[in-house]
């Protein structure tokens, strides 16, 4: 697929770094987005400025990474947009609610477009080199032709099955577990500092011992040096997953309870003004239960 040419819809944190190892694989990059600013900083990249998402659509594929089911809904699932679409692929790279992946599925099939999910793990400074783990789902045919694009963006890239809703299951699912996680680890070293323990002392052992690894290395040493900013994925997002993993749960009668407690801290965070924050700031309201100082 090299040398075609691919439209790139979504340039937030995570799009930017995606759209550009696009770029870096030798394809032509034809971006939109709903803010001018990213656009042209692509531009000096070397990609496409598009006028509308009908010159995104006419390209072949058209990859996108849009913040939730709002924007997905709002912007890429037009009716007319498809109809008149050139594109027969569209890779939805979004963490969304299971009801628009299948609703996304139905309606790119009533007008020819093919559709998959492929949601990333990974943050910011991860999707600028190329290194996300890719979650993917649809038909086998329409992942073999987006699989150099995965290999552009990605290091590895995992099958979930035919369904793109399958993938989307996964993400939420993964997320989920990062924010239990985050939350575990504020308790813990809440706990910890009400007994004259440093937070960070607390974490150096877990993270050596009982918890190496990713999440618990970089979320536990901004847990405990209550270091949230710049934000990698805003709080605000972090609710977003919790309410779609409650969703999930209740579409198929799997309760969450620990779900419901995650909910009410981040709209607890949100109360307290650290919308702006990344979510691990959400481990501020264990600190507010424990009466630990500001």
């Amino acid at each position: 697929m090299t040398g075609r040419t691919i439209g790139f819809v979504g340039l937030g944190a995570m799009g930017r770094g995606m759209a550009g190892s696009l770029l870096r694989a030798g394809h032509t990059v034809r971006v939109w987005n709903r803010s001018p600013e990213p656009v042209a900083a692509m531009v000096a990249e070397g990609a496409e400025a598009a006028g509308s998402l009908a010159e995104v659509f006419a390209a072949d594929t058209v990859v996108s990474m849009l913040a939730n089911d709002a924007a997905v809904e709002r912007l890429l699932l037009d009716p007319a947009l498809l109809a008149g679409a050139g594109a027969t692929l569209h890779v939805n790279m979004a963490t969304v609610s299971l009801a628009l992946a299948e609703r996304a599925e139905a309606l790119h099939a009533e007008h020819g477009v093919g559709y998959v999910a492929a949601p990333v793990l990974g943050r910011p400074p991860v999707a600028a080199a190329g290194r996300l783990n890719i979650l993917v789902a649809g038909a086998p045919e329409l992942l073999e032709r987006a699989e150099p694009l995965f290999a552009a963006m990605g290091e590895r890239t995992w099958h979930f099955g035919e369904s793109p809703r399958q993938a989307n299951t996964v993400k939420i699912s993964t997320n989920f577990l990062i924010a239990c996680a985050i939350e575990s680890m504020a308790e813990a070293c809440s706990l910890a500092e009400a007994h004259g323990i440093r937070p960070t002392d607390l974490v150096d052992l877990l993270t050596g011992t009982l918890f190496p690894g990713p999440i618990h290395t970089g979320y536990g040493a901004m847990v405990a040096e209550r270091r949230y900013e710049p934000a990698g994925f805003r709080l605000p997002l972090g609710l977003k997953d919790v309410g779609l993993a409650l969703d999930a749960g209740a579409a198929r009668n799997v309760p969450l309870p620990i779900g419901s407690v995650l909910r009410d801290a981040f709209l607890d965070a949100l109360a307290h003004g650290d919308g702006d924050k990344d979510w691990a700031a959400v481990a501020e309201v264990a600190r507010r239960r424990a009466g630990l100082p500001d």
